[in-house]
């Protein structure tokens, strides 16, 4: 598997990590919360924590914004994914981790959105266990949240959803999800779909055969809480044309409080003047 050196740059392949006796004393893997993108999202329990790594693996989607609060001598490590394409194998980056704090050395794991909601934080929470490394959880802010605040689009609401479940748009394999479309269709509660952007005509086609209304509101939200972002406010019946023009990284959202959200770009012109007033 191949590390990064300094900022960004890739040494061709490093052969073995750890195979010795750790020269100092143990090191801890920390599975940190990055947030959707937007770096004043970041809890301050994340900051701390990339205050003091030693190395940090991280998601193709971080910030570069985000990534410069660690430290200069940081080694960074882009384990990028994206759709099919994979710079690493999950179980390349769980060796990884476990290596790295075998060594004695301080360890984040940066991911995009928060590490439970679709980001494989399980299943490198268990490679440390497994290995006796010790693991800390630091959540952060889902693009669900960021998606639903910023359109003024709540994801509960005591008139108009009851209930609120997060789906992914792609099997394990790829593909259609396996889900429960049934109870998916039910009205009054919003259908959050992660990485479901290329798979919006099937997922609506099988939530409308299932039942749910195809006037149902619905709200595309792309690179949310980014200086990018953009938002289209659609119907369930119209989100695979919505979508057919937009490249990702995207939420979809389905229910009936999407009436409430406001279409349009991410930052206005003045919330951008000031954070170049403030840089």
């Amino acid at each position: 598997m191949g590390v990064s050196s300094g900022k960004g740059r890739r040494n061709d392949r490093l052969v073995v990590l750890g195979g010795g006796a750790p020269s100092r004393g143990p090191g801890r893997v920390w599975l940190v919360g990055a947030g959707p993108g937007d770096p004043e999202l970041l809890t301050i329990k994340a900051l701390k924590a990339l205050q003091a790594a030693e190395v940090v693996v991280h998601d193709g989607l971080v910030s570069d914004e985000i990534l410069d609060l660690a430290p200069a001598s940081a080694r960074r490590i882009s384990v990028a994914k994206r759709k099919s394409r994979h710079s690493y194998s999950q179980d390349e980056i769980n060796r990884m981790l476990v290596a790295f704090a075998l060594d004695g050395l301080n360890v984040v794991r940066l991911k995009g959105g928060d590490p439970f909601i679709f980001g494989r934080g399980g299943e490198e929470l268990e490679a440390c266990r497994e290995a006796g490394v010790d693991c800390d959880i630091v959540p952060g802010v889902t693009a669900a949240l960021a998606a639903s605040a910023s359109a003024g689009a709540p994801l509960t609401h005591r008139g108009s959803a009851q209930a609120v479940t997060f789906v992914t748009g792609h099997a394990a394999k790829g593909g259609e999800p396996d889900l429960d479309w049934e109870s998916l269709a039910k009205a009054n509660q919003t259908v959050v779909i992660y990485m479901g952007l290329s798979m919006a005509a099937p997922i609506a086609a099988r939530l409308m055969a299932a039942g749910r209304a195809g006037s149902t509101p619905a709200l595309i939200v792309e690179n949310a809480s980014r200086a990018a972002e953009r938002r289209l406010t659609t119907t369930l019946a119209g989100l695979a044309e919505a979508a057919a023009n937009l490249n990702g990284p995207a939420l979809l959202i389905v229910g009936e409080a999407m009436a409430l959200a406001r279409e349009g770009e991410g930052r206005t012109e003045v919330e951008t003047l000031i954070r170049e007033a403030r840089a």
